[in-house]
């Protein structure tokens, strides 16, 4: 059954002014329990946070750098991927890696629908340290 689209109830503003999208990469499973032991890791061993180079050029941030990430509900350390995969205004981060471990500063409030917390997407700032 079709349902239709509910905005997220963490929407950028002035204090956390980009949207954090988290995901799975296509060579991990859940948080790398079981791929992480096998000859899969060495085409994706580490986690990171992909920013968009526009982004990433108003924050003086470079490729490869630590950056700190910072929601409503937590902050991280994480490198960065400077990529065009994601657009201006928005980062990526997968979940797979414990090293980085994004869904920590992801909302716990659920979605009405599905039941499930709103981990997909969520207002954050990164600073460069």
């Amino acid at each position: 059954t079709p349902v239709c689209y509910i905005p997220s109830s963490e929407l950028p503003d002035d204090e956390y002014p980009l949207v954090l999208i988290t995901g799975r990469v296509l060579f991990h499973y859940h948080t790398g329990t079981m791929s992480r032991r096998t000859h899969i890791n060495s085409l994706f061993s580490k986690g990171y946070v992909e920013i968009n180079p526009e982004d990433a050029v108003a924050l003086n941030i470079e490729d490869g750098e630590t950056v700190l990430i910072k929601s409503r509900h937590g902050e991280l350390k994480a490198p960065v991927k400077i990529s065009e995969r994601v657009g201006p205004g928005t980062i990526f981060s997968n979940f797979h890696f414990w090293e980085v471990p994004i869904n920590q500063i992801t909302s716990e409030e659920l979605d009405e629908k599905s039941g499930i917390p709103q981990i997909k997407a969520v207002a954050v700032k990164v600073e460069k340290i």
